[in-house]
């Protein structure tokens, strides 16, 4: 069992965070700087976009960890440091720029960036902010590391969990930002993720793959797969539970902590999605296997027409058939069924892949709600998964407009 506590990142223990106002963004208001450490060197993983364009700081982050350890990590916003001839050589020098401010070998440094894609990032500014980056460094700085990853996020994405493992009081803490060019395959979406769990490096690097084929992977705004896609965790081990060097109880324990962490993160980044004005959260059961479930649920919270469907509280349900349709999941459409939920209620609309009389009126209560369920039972096996998306709005289409410039 786990329960939220405050703090984020910084929730567990031996973590600081920052973010401050570097002036890599022209917004004075706006924080583009994030900095986490760890009081010590911590088993480290990471997951990447499997966009062939990657954004610098991914390979250099890649090099840095591959030997599991980590013991901080840089973020800027604003720029996504991707394409540019000079790119690796700017990543390297944000870590080293971590090392001359705090100490931390700069190989130690997970480095990462978000914004615009093609445009040089400019090291002066960072340079310039690392002593009031280094200063602002505090326990209670997950909110303020959180707001200097943000571009386009109208809202701060931050949780944490407490937990047990061998009667050692644990906690994992995370951030995120994520609203545009939302279409994860791991493996501009970043998630930092820290805990004083004692675990190897490489049980860490399985629980955070394993983790993300059901969380990160599973989440939609654009079907635009960023460049610079990144999710890390760093632990630190100063929870003082014996080491988890193996799967078992304390490990399974572990994982589900995880999810809770990586699942809020995920509603949280969907329901922010740009222009958004819904979350759409897809539950997908009766799958003949899991990667069935996956896919079908997946297909229908990027159907471009379903979402825009979801943006006028309309229960134009033939256009999740058609999504299951041409999914390319194994999936006896005859068996399918399926209804619409929120507060206000649940509304059958599909039956054995036909279609059943409804309220129009009670539809679109229910589907006048900031928060809306898709539930598809699909007839063919004991398999189930969910998906997380958000509706397709005009404004969409006006931030991406001139998003650039």
């Amino acid at each position: 069992m786990h329960k939220i506590i405050e703090g984020g990142v910084c929730a567990p223990q031996g973590f600081k965070a920052a973010g401050v106002h570097a002036g890599i963004r022209k917004n004075k208001t706006k924080k583009d700087l994030s900095l986490i450490v760890s009081d010590v060197r911590a088993a480290a993983a990471g997951v990447y976009t499997q966009n062939l364009v990657k954004g610098a700081p991914i390979y250099v982050t890649q090099k840095n960890i591959a030997d599991g350890y980590a013991q901080a990590v840089i973020c800027n916003s604003g720029n996504a440091n991707t394409c540019n001839a000079n790119g690796i050589e700017i990543a390297e020098k944000m870590c080293a720029l971590v090392e001359d401010a705090v100490g931390i070998k700069a190989s130690d440094v997970i480095v990462a960036s978000t914004g615009v894609i093609g445009q040089p990032l400019d090291i002066a500014p960072i340079e310039n902010a690392m002593p009031a980056l280094k200063s602002a460094l505090s326990g209670d700085g997950s909110d303020a590391a959180a707001e200097g990853i943000m571009t386009t996020d109208l809202a701060k994405k931050e949780i944490a969990v407490s937990f047990e493992i061998g009667g050692k009081e644990c906690r994992i803490g995370g951030i995120a930002k994520g609203s545009g060019m939302i279409h994860p395959n791991m493996a501009t979406m970043l998630v930092f993720v820290t805990t004083d769990v004692a675990i190897a490096p490489a049980l860490l690097q399985k629980a955070l793959s394993e983790d993300i084929l059901d969380s990160f992977n599973m989440i939609s705004v654009d079907r635009d797969t960023s460049t610079n896609d990144t999710v890390c965790i760093m632990a630190n081990g100063m929870a003082g539970n014996e080491m988890i060097t193996a799967e078992g109880a304390d490990f399974d324990a572990f994982k589900k902590a995880l999810a809770a962490v990586t699942v809020y993160l995920c509603r949280a980044i969907a329901k922010d999605g740009e222009g958004a004005t819904k979350l759409l959260e897809c539950h997908v059961k009766g799958a003949k296997d899991k990667q069935s479930a996956r896919t079908v649920a997946k297909s229908v919270i990027c159907s471009s027409l379903f979402k825009a469907a979801m943006f006028g509280a309309d229960a134009n349900w033939g256009r999740i058939l058609c999504a299951i349709g041409y999914s390319g999941a194994d999936v006896d459409v005859n068996k399918v069924c399926v209804s619409l939920g929120s507060v206000k209620g649940e509304i059958l609309v599909c039956k054995n892949g036909s279609g059943v009389d409804f309220s129009e009126e009670k539809a679109k209560e229910v589907l006048s709600e900031k928060e809306i369920d898709i539930n598809i039972a699909l007839g063919d096996g004991e398999a189930c998964a969910d998906a997380w998306g958000c509706d397709l709005t005009y404004d969409y289409v006006k931030i991406n407009g001139d998003y650039r410039t």
